[in-house]
């Protein structure tokens, strides 16, 4: 039997649209039905153990909640997916880490508000051209406006919240990984980032089942 190994899910684990695609015929309760089997047999037959922290796994009751996952899919779920909460007080993450978090907010935050100032010059000007045209001030707002807004969001989330962590969730499935030595599988590109500045073994959501699949088929 191999050693003992670990693995942290996050959500993304579960729901990638990608791993829909390979392992479920792109739907999602297939696809979480297919991805607990494989974790069953491969904690029985390789030792090897799943886990989530139990903010990350509400999350992702909830996310099958929305979708009408069947319950006996959750029993299943319920019973190979370990939770556990990590110990935050005394799992211990290198001050440049840190430093490092900071720093990359520090520059997420300028770069959303230049886009902010940039999103309202542009709305401004444009506004300004209509009404020199003679335009009806609903005719503005909804050629002007609303379009700002929806960009300004989209490039504000972009900015702010892509290749970094933003969640509690998502930090808790690094701290738990690092408390139990564990590899960590998500499809969350700042997951990614930080497991891999944090020295945690990284695999994505698409590759995890493939690896137990390797795994089993030399097993079996």
């Amino acid at each position: 039997m191999l050693a003992k190994q670990r693995f942290v899910l996050d959500t993304t684990a579960f729901t990638d649209n990608q791993l829909r695609d390979d392992c479920g015929e792109g739907e999602l309760t297939k696809t979480v039905d297919f991805l607990i089997d494989l974790i069953a047999r491969s904690r029985i037959k390789l030792n090897m153990s799943c886990h989530m922290p139990p903010i990350t796994y509400k999350e992702f009751s909830e996310y099958m909640a929305r979708y009408e996952c069947p319950d006996e899919i959750m029993i299943k779920a319920e019973t190979w997916i370990v939770k556990k909460s990590p110990n935050r007080y005394d799992t211990k993450i290198p001050s440049e880490i840190f430093y490092e978090y900071v720093q990359d907010m520090r520059e997420r935050m300028n770069k959303g508000m230049r886009i902010s100032e940039s999103a309202i010059w542009e709305a401004a000007v444009e506004s300004m051209v209509m009404m020199s045209r003679g335009e009806k001030k609903v005719e503005i707002e909804g050629k002007v406006i609303g379009k700002a807004i929806t960009d300004f969001r989209k490039r504000y989330r972009i900015a702010l919240r892509k290749g970094t962590l933003d969640s509690a969730p998502d930090l808790d499935v690094l701290l738990l990984a690092k408390e139990l030595g564990a590899g960590v599988v998500a499809a969350d590109e700042g997951i990614k980032v930080w497991a891999e500045r944090l020295g945690l073994r990284f695999l994505s959501a698409t590759s995890f089942p493939k690896m137990m699949m390797e795994y089993l088929k030399y097993y079996e």
